[in-house]
């Protein structure tokens, strides 16, 4: 019981450690942003704009803003600076990163000239635009906890139930989590399917690592989920602090753990339908056949062995 007390404490330790790192006062470490026009033309604009980024802004640049603003919708840049017009004009993108906008939103503080345009703002629904990143958490919890439950309540669970389990929760969860998102958030009913399916994945990874962490680890199969989930992964996701304003090494793992490509890839879908990337899908689906692959295998050889008497 102490042992199972120390541990505890200390993933709480680590909990807070991780989100506070993280999470608790997010500032600027690398922002990408494109340029049009001159900036020796503008001095007084830069220099604004570089005080609200913390001087870390990382211009690239274009030769008109068509081309500036594509990039913004590919999430090549967070924001786009148009010194060409009559006035100098910055674009976001809230649903890119509702903390990177707000904080390159207060150069018209600093610049009452600078115009702000948000190109692709947030949902009146989601002001904050958190509930990615709570759907991508819930349906974390749900996947863990409940492996965890069914192995905890039918130890002797066969492993050809396990999978059809392991399966069938992914597709109920997702299911449900769509439905109660979907109409909660306004969302089209064209998009259910593919946050459905974005949300099974996830599930699945999860369920397959906790289950692969209990072949593995045994009792202590909660330890290393909620290592890499919980504290690892959603710390570093991007869903609640852009990636822009994470502290390395999270801003490099949310592009690369299933966490933060379900964050991106549930941002892609719903904000970004004509610009979709590939890469988070792709994250997302290696990590989940990966870990469900690594899981069946290694189950199956351990059920293989003979019992030793």
């Amino acid at each position: 019981m102490v042992l199972i007390s120390v541990v505890a404490v200390v993933m709480g330790s680590l909990f807070v450690t991780a989100y506070s790192l993280a999470l608790g006062d997010p500032v600027p470490h690398q922002i990408r942003a494109a340029l049009v026009g001159d900036p020796a033309a503008s001095p007084r604009t830069i220099a604004a704009v570089e005080k609200v980024a913390d001087h870390k802004l990382v211009f690239a640049r274009y030769s008109a803003v068509s081309a500036a603003l594509n990039a913004v919708n590919h999430q090549n840049v967070y924001a786009a600076l148009d010194l060409g017009s009559s006035r100098p004009t910055l674009y976001v993108a809230s649903v890119a990163g509702a903390s990177v906008a707000r904080l390159l939103e207060g150069v018209s503080v600093v610049d009452p000239n600078v115009r702000v345009v948000d190109t692709h703002p947030l949902a009146g629904d989601d002001p904050n635009g958190l509930d990615i990143f709570y759907l991508m958490l819930v349906a974390t919890i749900v996947g863990m906890v409940t492996v965890f439950q069914v192995r905890g309540q039918v130890p002797g669970l066969q492993l050809r139930h396990h999978i059809s389990f392991v399966i069938g929760l992914a597709v109920l969860a997702s299911t449900v989590l769509t439905l109660v998102d979907g109409p909660l958030l306004h969302r089209p009913a064209a998009l259910y399917p593919e946050e459905w399916g974005i949300l099974a994945v996830h599930v699945l990874a999860v369920s397959s690592f906790s289950s692969l962490m209990v072949v593995l680890v045994g009792a202590w199969a909660i330890v290393p989920s909620w290592l890499f989930f919980v504290i690892l992964g959603n710390a570093s996701s991007g869903g609640a602090v852009a990636p822009a304003l994470l502290p390395q090494p999270f801003a490099f793992l949310s592009r690369w753990l299933p966490s933060g490509a379900t964050v991106n890839a549930l941002r892609d879908a719903i904000y970004f339908r004509d610009y979709q990337l590939a890469r988070p899908f792709v994250v997302l689906g290696v990590w989940a056949a990966g870990l469900f692959i690594a899981w069946v295998l290694l189950a199956r050889r351990r059920e293989a062995r003979p019992v030793a008497h």
